[in-house]
Order: C-alpha cells, then structure tokens, then sequence
C-alpha cells in the first residue's frame, strides 16, 4: 500500500506511495496475532490515550506500506497493510505496541500503496512525470493551482508545469507554461503551490468532469465519514465513491509518512496525484496516494483541502 499517484521519473529514487488508495478492494480483515486473544484492555476498554499510545507505536515501528487510524467508536486503531507488508512486519508492530497489541484491528490490500502524481487536468513537469491539477486558488490577487507535495518535491524553485497530456520535448517545450512552482509541504502534509504563469481566462475555478462538463468550486470544507465524493484525474478522469475514515497517517517509505489523510474506496492511478476531491461545489482534498488500481479497485488517501488553503493564506475562486 505504497504508491504515490506519479509515474516512474529520473533523479532521486522516489519513495513508494500510492496516491489514490480510493477504490481499493479489501482482501481480508483480522486482528494482528494475539489480538483475538485480548479482552479489549478491559473492562472500561483501551481508551484515548492508549489507542493514540498504540497509534504512536505504530508510527515508530516504521512499516512502510501500512496507513493507520484512531477509530474512538471500534476502540480500535485500524492499521491496513498492502501485499508488501510480511507477517514479521505486522510482528514488529505487534511488539511496538506490547501489551496493547490488542487493540490493532489489521486490514490487508492488494498492491503497494504509493504516491500518485481545470482541476483533475493531466499537467506536466519539465522533467516529463505527470501529475494532476488541483483547485484553483487565490492568494491576494495573483492566481495558482495547488497539487500534491509529493509532486514538486524533487523539483528546483520555480519549476515550470505544462497543461499537456503528453511530456514537453525540450529544447523546444511549448510556449508560454502553465505555471511555476513556488512552495510544496511534503512529508508530514501532502500539498504543493504552483503560480499561473498568467491570469486565467476562465475565473469560475472549475473541475473538470470527464464526460463533458465541468463543476465550478465555490468552497472547501472537511468531509464525514460516509459522505459521497468523486475524484478526477489527468490518468483515470472522474471516478465516485465514499468517505470511509479520516485522520488517516500512511508511511510510504524511504521515511516519508504523511498524516491527518481522509481515507476513500475510490480508486486512483499514478498520474492523478494532485487532482480534485470533491462533491457538487464542496471542495474537499488532494489525491495523495493509495493502493490498487481503476480495474480491480482500491484505496485512496487525501489531503484535506483546507489545511493546504490554510497554510498559504488562500481561497478557491
């Protein structure tokens, strides 16, 4: 469950995340071993403090391809593992936790989860790997994009994106860009602030819909656990489903471990990082990675929307 949602580029070895983890099919749940033998940490159950010391344990043993959360109402700390993570992987968590192993609930997924790179629009760096375009945004009265982090990560200041659905060829990209990269917070958060090379001529700050349409975002706000949301990308287009968990933390490996994520049964591709959650004018995250794939389903991770607008002072237009 290691996947970022952009494809294979040069320079550094990138860190293994699945960007859109939304669709992904859930092969199997159980308790970590042990865990059918616990009692629930008694009779008053594990607690706060237990299940975030328990949620702590887990951050510590370092697992890449795992992604867990504090589930109050279960009494649980829900860890789902991708087809990367061994039994002596869960073990060593098991044994992080320690007597409170327990309280692990253990859900497997097909796959890695790794990192995936209008809004939902194919965009291109300089150094040919996609992403997608986010939401529109203002700071003051100059206009950007915002797209995943894990993006413009490995990117020099001021980085030139193109709108193309193929790579530019230097020396000769098109002319003029789309944008140039400015700031990125990745690991910890996932967002990433491209500036508009000019203003746009379109200023609803849309999505594009993939069958034709396009839906104007006129705010942000963080979703429920259960509430219908559609994601679009530059890879796979729109595709629906629910919100199933929030406050999500995924380690992707190579120490990169992104947190407070909004958890979706949507499924994702690399190249749609960076693209839109949203439902009807509600703007709610940004594709960050996930595992599984739009044939057989997955599970994908976002970053909250408004934590980004937050960072930068900004709003979607």
């Amino acid at each position: 469950m290691r996947r970022e949602r952009d494809t294979a580029r040069p320079g550094p070895r990138r860190a293994r995340l699945t960007a859109a983890l939304s669709g992904l099919v859930l092969l199997a749940a159980a308790f970590l071993p042990g865990a059918a033998q616990a009692s629930g940490g008694g009779a008053g159950g594990f607690g706060a403090a237990r299940l975030a010391a328990v949620a702590d344990a887990v951050l510590a043993a370092d697992v890449p391809g795992t992604s867990w959360a504090v589930d109050p109402a279960a009494d649980r700390v829900r860890l789902v593992a991708d087809a990367t993570v061994s039994a002596r992987d869960l073990a060593r968590i098991e044994r992080a936790a320690g007597p409170l192993a327990g309280a692990l609930a253990v859900e497997r997924t097909p796959g890695s989860v790794e990192p995936h790179t209008s809004g939902g629009d194919a965009i291109f760096a300089w150094n040919y790997w996609p992403c997608s375009l986010g939401f529109n945004i203002r700071i003051g009265g100059v206009y950007y994009f915002l797209t995943a982090g894990h993006c413009i990560r490995e990117l020099p200041p001021q980085y030139v994106w193109y709108p193309y659905f193929q790579p530019p060829f230097p020396p000769n990209p098109p002319d003029p860009p789309l944008g140039i990269s400015t700031a990125f917070s990745y690991p910890g958060n996932d967002f990433g602030l491209v500036r508009y090379h000019t203003t746009p001529t379109d200023l609803r700050g849309v999505v594009n819909q993939f069958d034709g349409t396009v839906q104007d975002i006129t705010g942000v706000a963080n979703p429920a656990v259960g509430q219908p949301a559609c994601r679009s990308g530059g890879a796979t287009g729109q595709v629906c489903g629910t919100v199933t968990g929030l406050n999500y933390s995924v380690n992707y490996g190579g120490g990169a471990v992104v947190s407070g994520l909004i958890r979706t049964n949507v499924c994702s591709e690399p190249g749609d990082s960076g693209g839109p959650l949203y439902r009807g004018t509600t703007g709610y995250g940004l594709t960050s990675g996930g595992s599984g794939n739009c044939t057989s389903g997955g599970i994908t991770y976002f970053q909250p929307v408004v934590e980004a607008l937050t960072a930068y002072g900004a709003t979607v237009y």
